[in-house]
């Protein structure tokens, strides 16, 4: 992105002394152009934080045979059902699947099982990880309640061998 601005300049101004990005106009002002870099936007974890959430999610998934996701983000006006849609979007994957949306804008939390992974891991446990990523966000650490809640989840499910699932 690009911004410029004109400034008021003699008429003996040379234009050979301009500086790159400046230029003489006919009625002789300086016609300046800068590059400015857009603000980047902050995200919420670093790299670290990042390598530790894949690896809980690459765990639980891998432990219990269910699909492990997690959203964050805005959930819009109707939190449940937009997390619904959002389970429904892994496809194959979303009866054994278990997703935590969280949106923190809007300190609202959802968690979604699908039709298989209901059986293993109950609305109780489901509450029970909720009221764990709550009191973790209230003290600011996202993801730390977000991998607790993962490890509870999973505990609760417990191995894809024991399920007797293939």
């Amino acid at each position: 992105m690009a911004t410029g601005e004109m400034a008021e300049t003699s008429r003996n101004t040379d234009p050979g002394e301009l500086e790159p990005g400046q230029a003489l106009t006919a009625g002789g002002r300086l016609s300046i152009a800068r590059r400015v870099e857009p603000e980047r936007p902050k995200l919420p974890f670093t790299p670290g934080q990042l390598a530790r959430l894949d690896e809980a999610l690459t765990l639980s998934t891998r432990t219990t045979g269910l699909e492990f996701a997690v959203y964050l983000g805005d959930l819009g006006e109707d939190t449940r059902e937009r997390a619904e849609q959002i389970h429904a979007e892994l496809g194959h994957r979303a009866p054994s699947g278990v997703l935590i949306a969280v949106s923190p804008a809007q300190r609202q939390v959802e968690v979604v099982t699908g039709e298989y992974s209901h059986r293993r891991v109950p609305d109780r446990a489901c509450n029970l990880a909720v009221m764990n990523m709550v009191a973790s966000f209230k003290e600011g650490d996202l993801i730390e309640g977000l991998i607790s809640a993962l490890r509870m989840l999973s505990d609760t499910a417990g191995t894809d061998f024991e399920s007797g699932h293939e």
